[in-house]
């Protein structure tokens, strides 16, 4: 069987890139897979945060996922500051790579800007860190997107310089392989289809939260940028019609079909039709989310008892593989 892991920065309640670029696809991996599945609060503080938000904002990604789909009973659930193991097992990481390969990583770059000497040291080797999260737990395979993909390469860098400077013969460390899911998945701004759907926009109006009600959503699609020709009967009319090709993808996304099924339903209608169908689909698929992470967010102290218990699952896992990365690099195991 394989063992999947991925993490996910608490930046509170998901919105719905997060949903359908990473969460839904988590869901659909509990079937048939060992699923580890990691709030990283330690990822989150390599850039500047406020301290006093980010439990919050760890219960609520956790309570969000929970309502999802994520079964606590089927895969392990927690957040990342809570076992140990991931900042031991970092550490050594660091020790292995070297800093011609985290000089390539781009999103470094990008993330730094011109201000690269100011940033934190933690963004710096935050692939380091990554590599850690999932080597901890041995795992095989890691749900990754586009802007992973070049942190997943080193990730089995990393591994593989491990295991030939310290395992002789017989490798410690795992391939890691990517679980690559279809196109669809990357979901734009409302307001400016060339962005991805971000947090860090400042309107609002740019994004769907998973907890929004009907009548939010519904005014947010409607507000949504689009052009005033109708829908195009065929995928290829919607070239360089950005905003109107992100909200057909999100509809192709939520009613899991593709971009033709849309247009053939749609074809030749303006969207005065098609956001309210739209809009009328989102809270569909929405409201049951929202409804149950509110629920759990009403009771802290039993979502609480929810992530102790992941992060016991955890260690058990991940703390005999670190104990022996420990001991394959010389440390004194007393």
């Amino acid at each position: 069987m394989r063992r999947i892991f991925s993490g996910i920065q608490p930046t509170g309640i998901p919105h719905l890139g997060n949903y359908l670029g990473a969460v839904r696809n988590w869901v659909t991996l509990q079937e048939g897979a060992e699923c580890i599945y990691c709030v990283v609060d330690l990822h989150a503080i390599t850039q500047p945060h406020d301290p006093k938000a980010l439990a919050q904002a760890t219960r609520e990604m956790a309570a969000a996922l929970i309502a999802a789909g994520i079964d606590p009973e089927r895969s392990v659930l927690f957040h990342q500051s809570s076992v140990h193991a991931h900042v031991r097992l970092s550490w050594i990481l660091e020790c292995v790579a070297r800093i011609g390969w985290l000089n390539r990583m781009t999103q470094f770059k990008d993330k730094a800007g011109k201000n690269r000497e100011n940033v934190s040291c933690g963004l710096y080797t935050y692939p380091a860190l990554m590599a850690a999260d999932i080597l901890a737990y041995r795992a095989n395979a890691v749900p990754v997107g586009d802007d992973q993909r070049q942190h997943l390469e080193l990730a089995n860098d990393i591994a593989q310089k491990f295991n030939f400077d310290f395992c002789g013969e017989d490798p410690f460390f795992p391939v890691i392989e990517p679980v690559i899911f279809g196109p669809g998945a990357r979901v734009m701004s409302l307001r400016d289809g060339s962005k991805k759907m971000s947090k860090s926009d400042t309107s609002e109006q740019s994004r769907i939260s998973m907890t929004d009600d009907a009548d939010a959503i519904a005014l947010k699609i409607r507000r949504a940028k689009t052009d005033p020709e109708p829908l195009p009967s065929e995928p290829a009319g919607l070239e360089g019609r950005p905003e109107a090709a992100n909200l057909v993808g999100i509809y192709a996304a939520l009613a899991d079909t593709d971009t033709a099924g849309v247009l053939r339903q749609f074809g030749g209608q303006g969207f005065g039709v098609f956001k309210p169908a739209l809009s009328d689909l989102l809270v569909a698929k929405l409201s049951p989310i929202a409804t149950e992470t509110r629920r759990l967010l009403a009771d802290p102290a039993a979502l609480d008892a929810l992530l102790r218990r992941g992060a016991e699952q955890a260690r058990a896992i991940a703390e005999p593989i670190v104990d022996e990365a420990e001991r394959l690099v010389g440390f004194l195991k007393l």
